[in-house]
Order: structure tokens, then C-alpha cells, then sequence
């Protein structure tokens, strides 16, 4: 069987945006020639790589296992010749990468640093700069070409060009200091905490508007008393006992084991949010960014 690799190149950008058009967009093609040519890789085959509806495509059990080895040596191919280029360009290379405020200082340090330390190692003549902003503006700034990447977390888009890695997911629990233990041993519904100061991080940011969103379904407003700048002042606040707040049980363990806090029960569940990988592909290529993104992209080892 003999089947080209500009057909399973086509495949896999298909595959990874489950679309035709965003395939030919990346491909810098035409849809009918992309649609052509995954009807060939059909015939070849001999089986459907697709599901076609009026919601869009999804790949079949088989198109799901191609699409598996497909990835694995796409990838490859591109960091190898990525490599190639890097070590032939006389220029330094520059990369801009932003982690939205609501990224926890232990998720960088454990997990996203190792990542930068190993490509600092492999690349050291390249200038990475690091941002600090929300999310939207992180999202903003990715989309205007001000950066080449962004860490974020759940986010609304419209833009079409930007392309969006799940990296991880997570869910919140709410937690308050020794001054609030009344709360401990009883099940609370949102209703009940807006008695209590909460802090949040500022009004801006997607996790401002994540909680607005939850309680005004509710019909409750949601005044956070104490308006931080990062997660981790979230954690440092309640703590020191100024109220309770809504943070991720990862970045909460050693606080919760040593008893400085502890997990005020709720009567739903906070829903999931995920941390992301942003770019847009619309962008030209940085070769130094497309090699770390890679990177970040293969690992996706990351916890909140």
C-alpha cells in the first residue's frame, strides 16, 4: 500500500481540527482539494476515516487509530525539521509566551519550568520573555500577534485562527481559614456564602467572571470583599483568616494536610475548567516558539 505523505499530512490537520475549512486554512489550500484528497486516503485505504455531519466531522474508530501514529510522526517530522532550520539560522531567536494570572505559582515551578529549563538547554541562545496578565487579555494579545503563545485558563473565542491544546483539567473547591470552622461539619449552598467575605482574583479576569457567571444564575450577586492580583494571594489571604475562596485542590493540599485551611462542603460541584495551550495559526512560523510549543504540547503534564 502506497500512500503519500502529503495525504496523511492533510489527514492529521484534519484530524486535529476536526474541519475541512481549518485544515485548508492551516494547509494554506482550498477545501474542495482537501476534501478531495481525504476521499482518496479513503479509497486507499479502504475504509472511512470520517463521519460527516451537519455539525461538523469526527473521526471513526479506524480514523481515531490512524490518527494516533499519524500525530506521533507528524510531530516528529516537524520538531526535526524545526531543529534543522534552528541550528541553521545565524539570528537569535525570540519567544513570548504568557501564563494567565489564574495559573498557580506550584503549577509553573513543577510543572511548566522543567519544560523551559530542558528547551533552554537544547536552544540557550534564544530570548524567552515571560508575561503575567488575565486570561482575556492574554487571549487579546496572542490573537494581535503581541505574543506567540499563551498557558490560559477556560476562555470564550471567536477567533477562528486561534488554535486551542487542552493541556489539562480541574475543578475548584472552596476553602476557609481556623476562624471559620462553624462552617466545617455542615453542607453549604451558594445562597449561604455571601454573608462571608470572599476572595477572588479582580474583576477582569476569567475567573472573576467564571464565579459572577455561577452566582448570578442563582440570583445572587457575587462582591468579592477581597480582590487579589494571583492565585496564590487567594490561598495567602484565607489563611490568615480574611474570608473564604474558591482555588484548586492540588495547590491547596499542603495547606489542607497541615490544617491551615480546610474544605468548606458545598451542594453542587464547581464545574471543570481546563488549562489550554493558545496560538494562532493564522501567524507566521517562529521556529523557537514552534519547537517549544511542541514541547509543552507532548508533555501535557500538567495539574492545578
Amino acid at each position: 500500500m502506497s500512500v503519500s505523505y502529503e495525504h496523511y499530512k492533510v489527514f492529521y490537520y484534519v484530524g486535529k481540527y476536526k474541519s475541512f475549512s481549518r485544515a485548508a486554512k492551516a494547509l494554506h489550500n482550498s477545501q474542495p482539494n482537501i476534501t478531495r484528497t481525504m476521499n482518496n486516503l479513503e479509497t486507499v485505504l479502504g475504509c472511512r476515516l470520517f463521519i460527516r455531519s451537519n455539525k461538523g466531522i469526527s473521526l471513526t474508530p479506524e480514523g481515531e487509530k490512524l490518527f494516533l501514529h499519524i500525530r506521533a510522526a507528524h510531530e516528529q517530522i516537524k520538531m526535526g525539521e524545526a531543529e534543522l532550520n534552528f541550528s541553521k539560522n545565524l539570528h537569535p531567536q525570540r519567544i513570548s509566551i504568557g501564563f494567565s494570572i489564574g495559573i498557580t505559582e506550584i503549577l509553573l515551578h513543577d510543572k511548566i519550568l522543567p519544560i523551559l529549563h530542558d528547551y533552554h538547554l537544547l536552544y540557550p541562545g534564544t530570548h524567552i520573555q515571560i508575561v503575567n496578565n488575565s486570561t482575556p487579555s492574554l487571549v487579546s494579545d496572542v490573537s494581535e500577534g503581541l505574543i506567540d503563545m499563551a498557558v490560559v485558563t477556560s476562555f470564550s473565542n471567536s477567533n477562528l485562527n486561534l488554535h486551542e491544546t487542552i493541556l489539562n483539567s480541574f475543578q475548584d473547591i472552596l476553602i476557609a481559614g481556623p476562624s471559620f470552622a462553624h462552617l466545617k461539619n455542615e453542607v453549604h449552598t451558594f445562597a449561604d456564602l455571601i454573608q462571608y467575605p470572599i476572595i477572588n482574583l479582580w474583576k477582569g479576569t476569567e475567573t472573576y467572571e467564571f464565579y459572577n457567571k455561577i452566582f448570578n444564575s442563582r440570583g445572587l450577586l457575587f462582591e468579592p470583599e477581597i480582590e487579589t492580583a494571583t492565585t496564590d494571594q487567594v490561598l495567602s489571604f484565607v489563611s490568615n483568616d480574611m474570608g473564604i475562596g474558591f482555588i484548586s485542590p492540588e495547590y491547596a493540599r499542603a495547606s489542607l494536610q497541615k490544617g491551615d485551611v480546610f474544605q468548606i462542603n458545598l451542594t453542587e460541584n464547581i464545574p471543570t475548567r481546563n488549562i489550554s495551550l493558545i496560538y494562532d495559526i493564522g501567524r507566521p512560523d517562529n521556529i523557537a516558539a514552534n519547537l517549544l510549543r511542541e514541547m509543552i504540547s507532548t508533555a501535557k503534564a500538567y495539574t492545578t
